[in-house]
């Protein structure tokens, strides 16, 4: 991958990505952060948001995000307040903001870093619908997985090269960024 000296940051969703999910496996195979949450099962977006914008600043170059679920708008939200510590994003299989309740909280305009919205035909917790108006809103191009679920465990994504290529492809569109960030 052409930009693994800038940090990468795994943001899973309700419930957190168990050791089979796909998020594990890319987290152990390119020596990602995990950002973690004190409660997997309560997702509130003040709390995720402001954990995974801690987690941002706390690195000294651009990070990449590479979320799931209900992680992709915690990451949304904390990106919309650290755009210039990002260096993409790859957001798998978001979860709507409706079924949360918290559509306004969500940014809505495009973020000024390469970003993909990988989305299923067939997803419970977002239409593919919604994840067309989602990605136009972000500017992140939109990826089909055809009918591939929620992009979990549960629907057969343990180890999934095709996430991995994605994220290798998001890299390797970005722009080259130099040098440490400063507070």
């Amino acid at each position: 991958m052409s930009a693994m000296a800038d940090p990468v940051l795994v943001v899973p969703g309700l419930n957190g990505s168990g050791p089979a999910h796909w998020q594990s496996w890319i987290e152990a195979l390119i020596g990602a952060q995990r950002v973690e949450q004190d409660d997997w099962t309560r997702p509130d977006i003040d709390l995720w948001s402001a954990r995974v914008e801690q987690a941002i600043v706390a690195q000294a170059r651009p990070v990449w995000l590479v979320a799931h679920s209900f992680g992709c708008l915690a990451s949304m939200v904390a990106a919309s307040r650290q755009a210039d510590r990002i260096a993409g994003a790859l957001l798998v299989a978001p979860a709507s903001p409706d079924k949360f309740g918290i559509t306004a909280r969500i940014p809505d305009t495009p973020f000024p870093f390469p970003t993909v919205l990988a989305a299923s035909r067939n997803d419970p917790w977002m239409t593919f619908m919604s994840a067309m108006h989602w990605a136009d809103r972000w500017g992140a191009r939109l990826v089909d997985l055809g009918e591939a679920g929620h992009v979990n465990t549960e629907s057969g994504h343990g180890p999934w090269p095709a996430g991995l290529e994605l994220f290798s492809q998001l890299q390797a569109s970005a722009p080259v960024m130099t040098g440490a960030l400063r507070d």
